[in-house]
C-alpha cells in the first residue's frame, strides 16, 4: 500500500497532531497547518511543546494556512491529500451558525482542490452542530450547521459518522472555544466523513442506434430515462444485486420444473400478438414510453457522442398502430412522419408482451418453465416504490388442463416458501421479525398479485408491497389443448428487499462504491455510502387550459426528467377556482433529495425554474 499523507487544518495548539502523529505507521506523512503566525502561538507552552514533538517526529507544520485557500498553499505536485482532518471548526468569538455555515461551505470547496480522488474528509462537530439524525438530540434544521448541504457545495457526500473519541488520540486538548484557550464541549460530538460524490452532470439524453426490419435507426433515450437504458445488470459476470436475485429465483424454481432460458426479448412484437397482453393487462401499454425512430444509415462518429448501441433488445415495434398508438399522438402526422424514414414505438413496458410469442415458438415445452427476464419502462407517479425501470423476470408453463390444479399448487407452493425464506434471510437493525409473502387472489378470477408486508422500511412505506403477479389464466391465449400460467416478477424490488436497499435510485447508479457491497452469491444488509443527503421543499402552482385538460401521470414524468430523478415526493396541495372567470388552478409541493450524488441547493432552484418552463411547454398550463 503507497504511503498516505494526511493534512491537518485549523489546529490551534498542535496537540491532535501531535498525539496522531505518535500513532501513524512511518509510512504516513502528516502535513499540519494552523491560520495563526509563529509569533501568535510564542507564548504558549503547550503549543510549544507540540511543536517540538513535530519537528521531532519530521512532521512538517505550516503557519498562515487559510483552510478556504487551500490551493494557495500547495503546489501541484504536494496536493492529492488521501485524508484531511478539520477538528470543531469555528469562525471565532460568538460568530452565528449562519457564519459557521459559510466557513463550513468554503472550506468543502477548497477540499476538492487539494484531496485524492478516492480521499476522506473528517469534519469533528459538537453534538447538534452537524444537523443529522445522528446528533442526539437533533437540531432543528434551520439551527444547525447542516453540514450536509455545505458539503454538497464542493460537491461531497457523507458516507460515515460515529463518535469522536478523545481517547483514541492521548493528550490532544482541543481548544480556541469562542477564540479562547478553552476546550470546546466534546461530549456527544460526532466525526463525520465525507468522499467525493460523481459528479451531477446536466448531460444530454444519448443517442442510440437500433436495426428495425433491415433498416437502421436512431433515437434520443427519453429524458426520465437517462442512464437507464443498456445498463447489462442481468448479463454475466454482473454481480449487481438484480442478477444474483435472479440466478437464484431460477435456481430454486428449477428443482420442482424443468428449466428452458430464452433470449430475451424477440427483436419485434408480430402483427396482433398483443391481444393477450390487453386483455387483463392494458393500463400497461398506456403507460408506456413513447418514442419517434428516425431511419439513420450515418455511421456511428456522427451520433451524439459517438455512442452506438444495439438496443433490439429494448425496443418493442407495435405493428397494430390502430389499437397501440401514442394517445397524444395524430394519426395524420404519423402517416406524415413515416412517409419520411420515422415510425412512431414504444420501449417495451413489460415482459408479457413476449408471451404469445414464446407459447406459439416450435419449440415450446410443455411442462417446462420457460424463462424471460430483461428491463422493461413505464411511466408511473413519483413514489417511494414505483420506478419507471426495473428489471423483470417472466416465467412461462404450459400444462394439460386436467393438471392445472396441481401445477399450480406447486408452483404456488415451492415460490412461497422460497421467497419467505430468502426474505428473512436480511434484516435491518431494529426492523420487527420477518416478513409475510401473500398470493391475493383478484376478483378478475385469473391473477394472483404477490404481496410483501415488510414493516422495515419506515412509516412512509406502504403496508404492502407488490413485487409480482401470477395469471393462471388468460383471454386470448390459445394452444391445442394446453392452458398456461404466467409468474412475472419485479427484480429490483425484491433486491430492495432482501438487501435493505431503502430507495430504488440506488439500484442505477453509476458510483462503483455501490456494487463493492455484493459479493456474488452473498446476501448480507446494503451499507450505503451516502448518509442522511439534505431535503429540499419547492411549491409549484399553475392555471390549467380548460380546453386541454391536466394529465397529472405526465407532470410526474416531466418532474423526473427535469429533476434527473431527484423528486422523490410530489403533494397535491391545493385546487382554487377564481370567483370570476372560473379558472382552475392547482397546487404541488415538491421534495427534491438525492440518494447517492452531492446536490445543492442552487442546483435545486435551477432544476425548479426548468421545470416551470417546462410544464407551460409540455402541459399547456400557466405558471403562477
Amino acid at each position: 500500500m503507497a504511503p498516505r499523507r494526511l493534512l491537518l487544518v485549523g489546529e490551534g495548539n498542535f496537540s491532535f497532531a501531535a498525539a496522531l502523529s505518535e500513532t501513524l505507521e512511518d509510512s504516513t506523512s502528516v502535513t499540519a497547518t494552523c491560520l495563526q503566525r509563529p509569533a501568535d502561538l510564542a507564548g504558549d507552552p503547550v503549543a510549544q511543546e507540540n511543536l517540538q514533538r513535530l519537528r521531532e517526529r519530521g512532521t512538517e507544520v505550516r503557519f498562515g494556512v487559510d483552510c478556504t485557500q487551500l490551493a494557495d498553499a500547495f503546489e501541484l505536485h504536494h496536493r492529492e491529500f488521501d485524508r484531511i482532518y478539520f477538528n470543531f471548526p469555528h469562525c471565532g468569538r460568538k460568530a452565528g451558525v449562519a457564519k459557521n455555515r459559510e466557513l463550513l461551505a468554503k472550506f468543502f470547496q477548497s477540499c476538492k482542490d487539494v484531496l485524492a480522488p478516492e480521499g476522506e474528509v473528517y469534519v469533528a462537530l459538537c453534538r447538534g452542530q452537524g444537523g443529522t439524525p445522528a446528533d442526539k438530540p437533533t437540531r432543528e434544521w434551520h439551527n444547525s450547521w447542516q453540514v450536509v448541504a455545505m458539503a454538497a457545495l464542493g460537491g461531497f457526500i457523507l458516507s460515515d459518522v460515529h463518535p469522536f473519541s478523545c481517547e483514541a488520540v492521548p493528550g490532544y486538548k482541543c481548544t480556541g472555544y469562542r477564540s479562547q484557550d478553552k476546550s470546546f464541549h466534546v461530549e456527544g460530538a460526532l466525526n463525520h466523513i465525507f468522499t467525493r460524490s460523481l459528479p451531477f452532470e446536466d448531460s444530454q439524453p444519448r443517442i442510440f442506434r437500433t436495426k428495425v426490419g433491415g433498416r437502421w435507426f436512431s433515437f434520443p433515450e427519453p429524458e426520465a430515462l437517462v442512464g437507464k437504458l443498456n445498463r447489462g445488470f442481468l448479463e454475466a459476470p454482473s454481480c449487481h444485486p438484480v442478477r444474483t436475485i435472479n440466478e437464484k429465483l431460477i435456481a430454486e424454481l428449477g428443482k420442482v420444473f424443468p428449466l428452458k432460458r430464452l433470449k430475451c426479448p424477440f427483436p419485434l412484437l408480430p402483427q396482433g400478438s398483443t391481444s393477450a397482453l390487453t386483455s387483463w393487462n392494458c393500463d400497461i401499454l398506456s403507460a408506456a414510453f413513447w418514442i419517434s425512430l428516425r431511419e439513420d444509415d450515418s455511421n456511428s462518429e456522427s451520433l451524439t457522442d459517438g455512442t452506438t448501441q444495439d438496443m433490439e433488445d429494448f425496443l418493442v415495434l407495435f405493428s397494430e398502430l390502430s389499437l397501440l398508438k401514442d394517445p397524444g399522438s395524430d394519426s395524420k402526422e404519423e402517416a406524415h412522419e413515416e412517409s419520411y424514414g420515422r415510425t412512431t414505438v414504444c420501449l417495451r413496458p413489460s415482459l408479457l408482451v413476449h408471451v404469445q410469442a414464446v407459447i406459439q415458438a416450435p419449440d415450446f415445452v410443455p411442462g417446462s418453465l420457460h424463462i424471460l427476464s430483461g428491463p422493461v419502462f413505464r411511466k408511473c407517479r413519483i413514489l417511494p416504490f414505483t420506478m419507471p425501470a426495473f428489471h423483470e423476470t417472466l416465467f412461462v408453463i404450459g400444462f394439460n388442463k386436467n393438471l392445472k390444479d396441481g401445477c399450480l399448487q406447486s408452483l404456488l407452493e415451492h415460490l412461497k416458501g422460497f421467497l419467505d425464506s430468502l426474505l428473512t434471510h436480511t434484516l435491518l437493525e431494529g426492523s420487527q421479525p420477518s416478513s409475510s409473502v401473500e398470493f391475493v387472489f383478484q376478483p378478475n378470477g385469473k391473477e394472483y398479485i404477490i404481496n410483501v408486508k415488510r414493516p422495515n422500511f419506515g412509516p412512509d412505506c406502504a403496508k404492502a408491497l407488490i413485487i409480482g403477479s401470477v395469471v393462471t389464466s388468460a383471454t386470448g391465449i390459445m394452444h391445442k389443448d394446453q392452458c398456461f400460467m404466467f409468474v412475472s416478477m419485479n427484480l429490483d424490488l425484491l433486491a430492495m428487499l432482501v438487501w435493505g436497499i431503502s430507495d430504488w435510485r440506488m439500484l442505477w447508479t453509476f458510483d462503483h462504491r455501490f456494487l463493492k457491497n455484493f459479493v456474488s452469491g452473498s446476501i448480507e444488509p446494503f451499507k450505503s455510502y451516502s448518509l442522511y443527503p439534505p431535503c429540499y421543499v419547492h411549491d409549484i402552482s399553475f392555471w390549467l387550459d380548460e380546453k386541454k385538460g391536466f394529465d397529472e401521470l405526465e407532470f410526474h414524468t416531466v418532474a423526473r426528467a427535469v429533476s434527473r430523478d431527484t423528486v422523490i415526493s410530489i403533494q397535491f396541495l391545493s385546487r382554487f377556482q377564481h370567483p370570476k372567470t372560473q379558472q382552475v388552478s392547482l397546487c404541488y409541493r415538491l421534495t427534491y433529495q438525492t440518494c447517492d450524488k452531492a446536490l445543492p441547493q442552487q442546483q435545486v432552484s435551477s432544476m425548479q425554474l426548468q421545470l416551470r418552463k417546462e410544464i407551460q411547454q409540455r402541459l399547456h398550463v400557466i405558471p403562477r
